[in-house]
């Protein structure tokens, strides 16, 4: 499983690179320097999408049913929030990110939508079959980009403090991306260019949010509604 070994250390590799102390987000414009992860991670992952003679999809495949045919794990499914999680977790415990809760929960929903609107069209243009044939869109992986947009979240709230949230958050990113290969679910190309896509979404938004959430008293309200036989919630935020 020499290709598996080395897409770990190649993605902890990126935990290291991104593992350097956040700016704050008011003076946190988008630099060269933070594009240097995600923009080699995407590059690498075009390099090996096709079969070739330096990455050959059949010998990772052979390799993954010889070492790896029995793995089947679904803690991928729930390891690729924990970094998001851990966020929330702190602010709980008191131990306090950059930005007020309102703002890392604004910035959040930004990256992800923007990382989801990202995943989804490449995977509904690119059409490529997933290693188990199950489906026809494994490129790129979104397991993979969820984890690294919520180890990067968690690198921008915390890696101030402590190099060790951001070496932790991307140490998990980078297992949910060796699982997905490891359950047969996405070739290595899906999961270099998702962690690419998951680095990429956040760095933009936390580089172009404006920071005036927090000033603004945000109410929300909630009512219990029926109508014909169907009861609901009504929702009222206001701003």
């Amino acid at each position: 499983m020499e290709v598996l070994y080395s897409l770990i250390t190649v993605l902890i590799f990126t935990g290291y690179l991104r593992a350097q102390p956040a700016d704050s987000l008011s003076s946190n414009p988008l630099s060269w320097k933070s594009m240097i992860a995600p923009a080699s991670l995407i590059t690498g992952g075009l390099l090996v999408i096709d079969e070739d003679e330096f990455i050959s999809r059949t010998h990772i495949l052979e390799e993954r049913k010889e070492n790896a045919a029995f793995f089947n794990r679904h803690i991928d499914d729930y390891l690729q929030y924990t970094p998001a999680a851990a966020v929330f977790g702190l602010n709980a415990l008191g131990i306090k990110g950059k930005n007020s809760m309102v703002e890392e929960t604004i910035l959040l929903v930004k990256s992800e939508l923007l990382m989801t609107a990202i995943i989804y069209t490449l995977k509904q243009t690119t059409n490529i079959q997933r290693p188990d044939s199950s489906t026809y869109n494994s490129f790129p992986s979104g397991h993979t980009a969820q984890a690294f947009v919520a180890a990067t979240f968690l690198h921008k709230e915390y890696g101030h403090k402590s190099i060790w949230y951001s070496i932790g958050a991307y140490s998990v990113a980078s297992t949910v991306a060796c699982m997905r290969v490891l359950g047969n679910r996405h070739w290595l190309s899906d999961v270099f260019v998702g962690a690419g896509i998951g680095i990429l979404s956040t760095e933009l938004v936390y580089a172009t949010h404006k920071h005036t959430w927090s000033k603004r008293k945000v109410k929300l309200t909630g009512l219990p509604t029926y109508n014909q036989g169907a009861y609901g919630i009504y929702l009222s935020l206001a701003l």
